[in-house]
């Protein structure tokens, strides 16, 4: 009869080590193939944007979320106009914040629309566009959604939601 071993701290850094290793490795991989693909078919390259950020989510494992402009489509990496920010959603017993990073644009630049189940983010600077749907962990009151810009930083906080409601989503005035 073999004896179980308990599992420490220790291997739960070695396995999220690991995965990160994993990550980077294939991300090395996607972007050297990308940027092979786009010397081919492009006389102007760049900017180039991507990366990631990585959270322990409330199960305790890993998530990460990839953004910038460079995504990969059917397997190939597909450069667009558009980068996606970097953003963070956070929860807590009666909001739900998403904060995103968008320099170089003015807030009057800026758009935000909420659904029960989404926020949408386009922006357009002088030489940046920014687009991104995020997702939101529970349906909230987009007509709650209040939005503030500062140093490139949009913060939009909205109340959860406590009767489901149908409807198309409200335009985010921001502040």
């Amino acid at each position: 009869m073999s004896r179980r071993r308990r599992r420490s701290i220790w291997d739960f850094f070695d396995d999220m080590f690991r995965e990160i290793e994993e990550q980077f490795e294939e991300l090395r991989e996607f972007m050297e193939k990308g940027f092979e693909e786009a010397i081919k078919g492009r006389e102007k390259l760049g900017p180039y944007v991507y990366g990631f950020s990585i959270t322990i989510g409330p199960d305790g494992k890993p998530i990460i979320r990839e953004f910038g402009n460079v995504r990969r489509v059917a397997g190939k990496p597909r450069i667009s106009e558009e980068r996606e920010p970097l953003v963070d959603v956070i929860e807590n017993e009666e909001h739900i914040t998403v904060v995103a990073e968008l320099p170089g644009v003015e807030k009057d630049n800026i758009k935000v629309r909420a659904t029960e189940d989404t926020v949408t983010i386009s922006a357009k600077g002088l030489d940046k566009k920014y687009y991104k749907e995020v997702p939101l962990p529970v349906k909230v009151k987009p007509e709650t959604a209040k939005a503030s810009y500062k140093n490139g930083v949009l913060e939009i906080r909205i109340e959860k939601l406590e009767k489901k409601k149908e409807g198309e989503g409200i335009e985010v005035k921001i502040e």
